[in-house]
């Protein structure tokens, strides 16, 4: 059997509209995360997030925080009265917008802990938006959950 131009030409733009469905298809289920819902609102705050990062790289006692297989312990500055630190963890997970996690800040001697137990594996980005009294700060970092 013979195939001529025509067939030819044929096969290779249905193959083509063929693989373009195929893609179009792939795209409409993939996920995408936001970093957050409230993009814009964040943006016209964002000299104020800066203010408060430069606040805490000026303490003498900066916030320190470790990741062991059974929590996370945050140490806030000892200077600092206990009664008036107010403010809120949050663990954001740049793979999945499910893993995202709030505490509110409520330290025992300068100390909280944070069980991770029910916290999924990963890597997430430790954000740190706290006040002493009416001053405000904001301490982040990259941190690894593993349950080992």
């Amino acid at each position: 059997m013979k195939i001529n131009w025509g067939v030819g030409i044929t096969a290779l733009y249905l193959g083509f509209v063929a693989m373009i469905l195929l893609l179009v298809s792939m795209s409409i289920g993939q996920k995408i995360d936001l970093v957050t819902e409230h993009y814009y609102e964040e943006e016209v705050g964002f000299q104020d997030k800066i203010d408060k990062k430069g606040r805490s790289a000026a303490l003498t006692e900066p916030v320190k925080w470790e990741v062991t297989g059974k929590h996370i312990s945050i140490v806030f500055p000892g200077n600092v009265q206990q009664a008036d630190l107010t403010g809120e963890i949050k663990l954001y997970c740049p793979s999945n917008d499910k893993n995202d996690r709030k505490f509110k800040i409520a330290p025992h001697e300068h100390t909280q802990i944070i069980p991770v137990g029910n916290i999924p594996e990963g890597t997430y980005h430790l954000q740190i938006d706290w006040k002493n009294k009416e001053q405000t700060y904001w301490t982040e970092d990259v941190i690894v959950i593993n349950h080992q």
